[in-house]
Order: C-alpha cells, then sequence, then structure tokens
C-alpha cells in the first residue's frame, strides 16, 4: 500500500483511511504458519501499544511493517491500555517490544508508584517522541485552568495508562484530591472524545503525540469547539516530588481546529522498551532497522519525524539494552547500560 495517497495535506493519515493502514499491517501476520524468507524461518514479535484513537497504535503499526519488511521478523502491533500495563507485559514476557511513557518507564525499573516494592527487568531500546500532556475541554465550560478542574467530571485515562499517571500528578501539583474533588471516569482517549462531545464528562486527559486522531475528530466536530488547558505552571511541583522527568513544551496553535493560540503544557518522552533478557542481536536489528528507515515510518505518522539518534540515546533512567548500546555506540553515543 502506498501510504502517501492516504495522507491529508499536512501529512497526516486520514481519518477514513486509518482502517485500510491497519488491514494492511494486520494482513503480515494473519498466516498460520511463520513466514519465510530463503527459507529462514521468521521470529514473531508482539508490540504492545496503546488505545486504537493514540498515536501509539498507529505508530506501533509502523514499526511492525518496517520489522517485517526489513529485519526479518513477524512483528504485530496489539491494542492494550498502554504504559503501565506494558511494562508488566515485557516483564511477563508476554510482548516483546512496549511503547512507555518515561515516567512510567522510571517508576517500572526502580520498583516505585503503580510498581511499589517490584522492579520490572525491563530496558530501553530508544527513546522516540515526545508525549505532550493534553487537558482537553470545551469552550462554554468555564474551565481554563487544572484548579478549575474541581468538582467536575473528569476522565483521567484508562486504567493502567501512563495517562492517568500523568493526569494524578497534574492534578496532585494543583492541588485537587482525585479521590474527593472530582467525579472521576477512566476512559481511554476514544472514550473520553465522545463523552466530552456528549456532555457526560467535563474535561479528560490524555498524554500523547501531535496530532492524536480522536481529538482532531473531536476537534473538527460540528459545533464543537476545545479548550486546551495550559499547566506549564505545576511543572515544578511535579518535578521537585518525581524527579527530572517532565519539562515544558509548547503545544502550537492550530494543531488542532478551534485552537487560538500556542498552548504551554507538561511533557515526557516516550520509550520504546524490551526485557532484559531480549537476544542482544534482535535487540540491535530492531534499533537499527528503526533508525535506517525513519521516513517509511513517517509516512504513517509524522511524529516520527521527532526520533533521532540524539534523543534516541538520552535516556538516563531507565538502562539500555545491550543491543541497543551497541548501535549507539556505533553511531558515537554512549548509553548506560
Amino acid at each position: 500500500m502506498d501510504l502517501s495517497l492516504l495522507l491529508d495535506r499536512k501529512g497526516f493519515l486520514k481519518r477514513r483511511d486509518f482502517l485500510k493502514v491497519v488491514a494492511a499491517m494486520a494482513g503480515v501476520t494473519v498466516s498460520a504458519k511463520p513466514l519465510t524468507l530463503f527459507g529462514q524461518q521468521k521470529k514473531r514479535i508482539s508490540i504492545a501499544t496503546g488505545g486504537m484513537g493514540g498515536v501509539y497504535f498507529v505508530m506501533g503499526g509502523g514499526i511492525a511493517t518496517i520489522l517485517t519488511k526489513h529485519a526479518n521478523l513477524e512483528a504485530a502491533a496489539e491494542v492494550t491500555a498502554a504504559s503501565v500495563d506494558n511494562c508488566k507485559l515485557i516483564a511477563a514476557k508476554k510482548a516483546d517490544l512496549g511503547f512507555v511513557m518515561g515516567d512510567t518507564g522510571y517508576d517500572a525499573f526502580k520498583g516505585t508508584g503503580n510498581f511499589k516494592g517490584k522492579p520490572l527487568p525491563i530496558r530501553t531500546l530508544t527513546v522516540l517522541y515526545p508525549n505532550l500532556t493534553h487537558v482537553v475541554t470545551l469552550e462554554g465550560k468555564n474551565i481554563k485552568k487544572v484548579s478549575d478542574i474541581k468538582g467536575k467530571r473528569v476522565s483521567t485515562g484508562a486504567p493502567g495508562s501512563g495517562t492517568e499517571v500523568i493526569a494524578l500528578r497534574v492534578l496532585e501539583a494543583a492541588g485537587i484530591n482525585h479521590e474527593r474533588d472530582i467525579k472521576k471516569d477512566r476512559l481511554g482517549v476514544s472514550e473520553s472524545a465522545g463523552a466530552l462531545k456528549d456532555g457526560k464528562i467535563d474535561a479528560f486527559f490524555w498524554s500523547g503525540g501531535l496530532p492524536t486522531s480522536a481529538i482532531l475528530d473531536l476537534a473538527s466536530s460540528p459545533g464543537v469547539k476545545i479548550y486546551i488547558i495550559p499547566h506549564d505552571d505545576l511543572i515544578p511541583k511535579m518535578t521537585e516530588k518525581y524527579g527530572p522527568i517532565y519539562y515544558k513544551s509548547v503545544m502550537p496553535k492550530k494543531v488542532y481546529t478551534g485552537m487560538e493560540t500556542d498552548v504551554a503544557v507538561s511533557t515526557v518522552g516516550n520509550i520504546l522498551i524490551c526485557h532484559q533478557d531480549m537476544d542482544e542481536k534482535l535487540g540491535y536489528d530492531i534499533v537499527k532497522t528503526i533508525f535506517e528507515h525513519l521516513p517509511e515510518l513517517a509516512a504513517i505518522h509524522k511524529e516520527a519525524l521527532n526520533i533521532n539518534l540524539k534523543d534516541g540515546g538520552s535516556n538516563k533512567a531507565v538502562p539500555y539494552h545491550t543491543g541497543a548500546a551497541r548501535y549507539f555506540k556505533e553511531k558515537g553515543i554512549i548509553v548506560p547500560v
């Protein structure tokens, strides 16, 4: 499939063609027997991503495509609840690769937060792209800052997601107790967007790349004008308690229909993780293939344009897999192992 034919004028995957791409990606994994190339059996690997309305699933499908095409692997992207669950899936060897937000990965490796007392044997393959925290509401809700959410019905993200981790930390920094001060729903991004549109909630949290398709659809709905709540003022409190994981980014105006100004928000890097026991050559081949085929990945989602070698080797929180470290060393980048 020529993905360039499915992109809109900004270079993003058209929503109506999303299922075509999903079908194309699924087509490489439905055979009853492992594929072979020149008599060599392809190794099957699974990639734990996130919900279908987010960037993780689309990007994970893209990585699965290039690994299947170029690395003699049979790779498949799997829908999951995202970061927290992905760490657990990797640790249990129920998935081979996982998309994880940097703060969740740090907690999993150290055995803190949702993993208190149970550090997990995960390793970094590469840093991917930044996740910007969206706090989304609608014009007319009279919610202009995070503290205005008090007393409202809010979705804090799907259970087991990195979004939920960040949402609770943002609320905490704003002085809001998520158990007492809000009416809390725990929905994925697609469900959250639908609930906000239908008036069932007043706001929702989402941590993801730009743009996120579910929010694109919400923002372009007739009669809807979204408002992204700025909250960069809360970052110092978040980093004071949880470490220097979060940083400020600016969400450009017009990235979503109806945005009139740039919005300063908290951001965390995404990392691609694996189990510490992954074969060294496999880890090396995966990272090498990703970096050698970034243009193909960017044709599926433009967040891949934000993936680069320098940032890829920048994670200091979760040590790198030995195969990944070998690849980065060849490129002149020394990473912690």
